[in-house]
């Protein structure tokens, strides 16, 4: 995988299960990608704001193009997260890759993103494949 590519060509990421808690990677991991220059839009239902950032109840409420949906959410529902991305990319056309945090998994969730045309990762941490890239 070319993460160089993935990272010059996308710059609007939806993270889904982002955190307020600084100590979290659903929080720092975010965070530097934001500093890299990156647009970070956190999708999470408990939370109005994080560092700044506007944060929304899930996709569908999100105004802007999304590029990439990195998941921090645990594995048992990353597929609906999967589904919803998928929903949202037949509707807004946006949604290029969905990305699934190191350790998360799906069953079918790649199968679901394939069908639909949205390249699929999992299992990685995006900060790792940035700074690797």
């Amino acid at each position: 995988m070319n993460y160089k590519d993935l990272f010059e060509n996308n710059h609007n990421i939806a993270v889904v299960g982002m955190s307020a808690n600084p100590s979290k990677a659903a929080h720092s991991v975010p965070m530097f990608i934001s500093e890299q220059g990156y647009k970070i839009i956190p999708v999470n239902p408990s939370i109005d704001e994080i560092n700044g950032f506007k944060s929304y109840r899930n996709l569908s409420e999100i105004p802007d193009n999304i590029d990439i949906v990195n998941v921090f959410r645990p594995s048992k529902d990353a597929e609906i997260v999967v589904e919803e991305a998928i929903e949202r990319h037949k509707n807004k056309v946006d949604i290029k890759i969905i990305w699934l945090q190191e350790g998360i998994f799906t069953e079918n969730g790649k199968k679901l993103a394939d069908e639909n045309g949205i390249l699929y990762i999992e299992n990685i941490c995006m900060y790792k494949a940035y700074i690797s890239k």
